[in-house]
């Protein structure tokens, strides 16, 4: 059971000291307090001192007997956790706080954040897609978001495995926001250590979760409403018929921002759903241009985006020749690997050999295997497509 009150009209007033920053992020952590039973709290008591003294009784007057708010120590082992990892705590009524995500009507009343908080400043895309994407779709992502942040464009994503990772990694020097499901500093999934850190030291990584937080499913979509609520539109590169990635093109919608889609191939599963966007109004994305133009027409945002471009961004070394970085135990996962890059839209050999980056002969055997189970066909030119 959440805890409501009636709201009143008390302005939301900016925790100034460090005694104010612990009682904000008490009445936060305590036990059936939501964010909307948070703002409602700080609306009706005025500050969240206050708020906190009267959240006994009220939880009494609910139902719930012997209720405890959150304990000072574990605000405090927080706020000792954020120093040591080098983030800082912005609330709500900070105005350093990002301003669109500011407008949502969940918006965070705190967030934890490491690196660029500069980034917010700048107009914002989110990418979001599959986990398991397709060659294709990741090089799409890379060179999507390297576009983009050259146009100035900080972009935004999740962190996740796929289109996540592969437009985090394009626009590095450009600049990134990484939104956390957990805490600050449990990255997930480990396979995104080097570019967590690479994120903190030019990018931004924000989560408002406390540290140590490891994330469940609850966690995931209160994390998608941050992707977007950064965002002044949403692009979907990738994404099945039901996955979170739709989801946070639900939020965006929800939260009036642009939802675009990258069109797929009918027989890919990994893109029906940006199919689905796209037959149900959303813009179409070829390209950096198409998200330009979109966003210039609703809005007057192009005209607060730098146009000058920034310095190339070099292209992520692939594995030597001849070497196994992936480092395959069996055929079944080499099997998943191949089928895991390849769609419905054709893909040159030479091209999925270099993305695996495993020894041509190896592949190619493996490929044909494949053929004969027929979930791969071969097309002219030497072009793959999934059977």
């Amino acid at each position: 059971m959440i805890l409501e009150f009636i709201p009143s009209h008390h302005p939301l007033t900016p925790p100034h000291t460090v005694e104010d920053r612990v009682d904000w992020l008490r009445l936060l952590r305590s036990r059936r307090v939501g964010i909307s039973t948070f703002y409602r709290m700080l609306e009706e008591h005025g500050d969240a001192a206050t708020a906190l003294e009267a959240l006994p009784e009220i939880a009494k007057h609910a139902g719930v007997s012997d209720y405890q708010t959150c304990p000072r120590g574990v605000v405090e082992a927080e706020l000792k956790a954020g120093r040591k990892h080098g983030a800082r705590l912005i609330t709500r009524a900070d105005p350093d706080y990002p301003a669109l995500l500011a407008l949502i009507d969940d918006a965070p009343p705190a967030l934890w954040v490491k690196g660029d908080i500069s980034l917010f400043e700048r107009p914002s895309l989110a990418l979001v897609g599959a986990r398991n994407a397709s060659s294709l779709g990741v090089r799409f992502a890379r060179t999507l978001a390297r576009e983009l942040g050259e146009e100035g464009f900080a972009i935004t994503s999740g962190l996740a495995r796929g289109i996540d990772a592969a437009a985090h990694e394009a626009a590095l020097e450009s600049g990134t926001i990484a939104v956390l499901a957990g805490g600050l500093d449990v990255i997930y999934p480990t396979e995104n250590t080097d570019l967590y850190h690479k994120i903190a030291a030019t990018g931004l990584l924000i989560s408002e979760q406390p540290f140590g937080m490891k994330p469940f499913a609850r966690h995931f979509p209160m994390r998608n409403r941050i992707v977007s609520g950064l965002s002044h539109a949403t692009v979907v590169i990738e994404a099945a018929a039901r996955s979170g990635s739709l989801l946070t093109a639900g939020n965006a919608l929800d939260q009036g921002r642009e939802v675009m889609a990258v069109p797929g191939h009918p027989f890919d599963a990994r893109t029906s759903g940006c199919n689905m966007l796209i037959r149900d109004g959303a813009t179409l994305v070829r390209g950096a241009r198409d998200v330009i133009d979109t966003l210039a027409a609703a809005s007057p945002l192009a005209q607060t985006v730098q146009h000058t471009p920034a310095t190339a961004i070099p292209v992520t070394p692939r594995p030597a020749p001849g070497s196994d970085s992936r480092g395959f135990k069996d055929h079944a996962m080499l099997h998943a690997e191949i089928l895991a890059r390849l769609s419905g839209a054709p893909l040159p050999e030479d091209d999925l050999i270099r993305d695996i980056g495993i020894p041509a002969d190896q592949l190619s055997s493996e490929i044909l295997t494949l053929e004969l189970d027929g979930r791969i066909f071969r097309k002219p030119g030497g072009l793959l497509a999934l059977g």
